[in-house]
């Protein structure tokens, strides 16, 4: 018998995999916490099945659970929301399953940061803006982070931050930030991402506390920085690019000079892809607006100002103003 830790996805309950709906409807026993995992899920699960919601159970009774289902001859399909593979506590669950025997798989489910990025109408890597994506929280009552994954540190990469468990903490987010990415950085909030009381804040870093606080979350919820949130100059990718090589069989630009999927070519000089450049007509790539709205940032007829914000000096690309919506 096996334990499969089934990614449920961010909130709405059609987003978990065909997969992970498939094990949901086979398991003899479900556990899932009650508190994050949609209830919907649940009539997925055979008529007879053993329900267990874990929201008050310690580590070792949730593994004495699975480990008595095994020994009874039932498959256990573990809910976990999101990606088992981020901010799960699965880790430690399959350390204790390994020492008992048991064995275990996972099936991975869509990730909060992905729906929050739906949400907000946007790709979180953008050419020449940016590549680079740091999924991190912050340490408050909770385990403390590692050496050198402080938000100060990680954030003098200037890389897009998604803070997850952070939004009880949004001022110390603020403090820590506003020396790396300045006070106009655009910032995103989607709390209960895909669910159908999704709430969506936009605005400047320096405002994004003022607006958890009017909106009134403090928990589920994604926090992001970073330029590429407002990014609206920047070159075409060069990954469908009609100067790029194609043969039948896909493509062969690979020799010197080429250029690498992220959608840049190389430096003058430079062979392979190490080096980026801006492609021909391109505007610059501070995400100045140009006059024309970007379609991930055109407001819903459910956004309305968050108080407190004022228009960011020479803009961003993101509404200057903050703006809330729920759907």
């Amino acid at each position: 018998m096996t334990v499969h830790f089934i990614g449920a996805g961010p909130g709405a309950a059609d987003l978990i995999t065909l997969r992970g709906a498939r094990l949901l409807a086979s398991c003899g026993v479900c556990l899932y916490a009650g508190s994050l995992v949609p209830r919907e899920l649940l009539a997925e699960c055979p008529p007879d099945a053993r329900l267990v919601d874990t929201a008050r159970l310690t580590l070792d009774e949730i593994v004495a659970e699975m480990v008595a289902a095994h020994e009874a001859g039932h498959d256990v399909a573990r809910l976990h929301s999101g990606d088992p593979s981020i901010f799960s506590a699965v880790a430690e669950q399959m350390r204790r399953l390994d020492a008992a025997g048991v064995p275990y798989a996972i099936v991975p489910g869509v990730p909060a940061f992905a729906a929050a990025a739906a949400a907000l109408g946007r790709e979180l890597t953008v050419p020449t803006v940016g590549q680079t994506v740091v999924l991190t929280r912050v340490a408050q009552r909770a385990t403390p982070m590692p050496e050198g994954e402080d938000l100060a540190t990680l954030g003098r990469s200037g890389a897009l931050l998604v803070l997850h468990l952070a939004a009880r903490h949004a001022d110390r987010v603020v403090d820590e930030l506003l020396p790396h990415y300045g006070a106009a950085c655009p910032a995103a909030v989607v709390a209960m991402a895909s669910r159908a009381d999704e709430v969506v804040l936009r605005g400047p870093l320096s405002g994004i506390a003022d607006g958890l606080r009017e909106a009134g979350i403090t928990r589920t919820a994604v926090i992001m920085v970073g330029r590429v949130l407002g990014a609206e100059q920047f070159p075409d990718s060069y990954l469908y690019s009609a100067e790029r090589m194609r043969t039948p069989c896909g493509t062969t630009d690979t020799g010197p000079g080429a250029r690498d999927d992220s959608g840049t070519p190389p430096a003058p000089g430079a062979s392979g892809t190490s080096g980026d450049r801006p492609g021909p007509g391109a505007a610059g790539t501070s995400g100045e607006p140009d006059g024309r709205p970007s379609s991930g940032d055109r407001p819903s007829s459910g956004d309305r100002p968050v108080p407190g914000d004022r228009p960011s000096p020479g803009g961003s690309g993101t509404p200057d103003v903050a703006d809330r919506s729920g759907r």
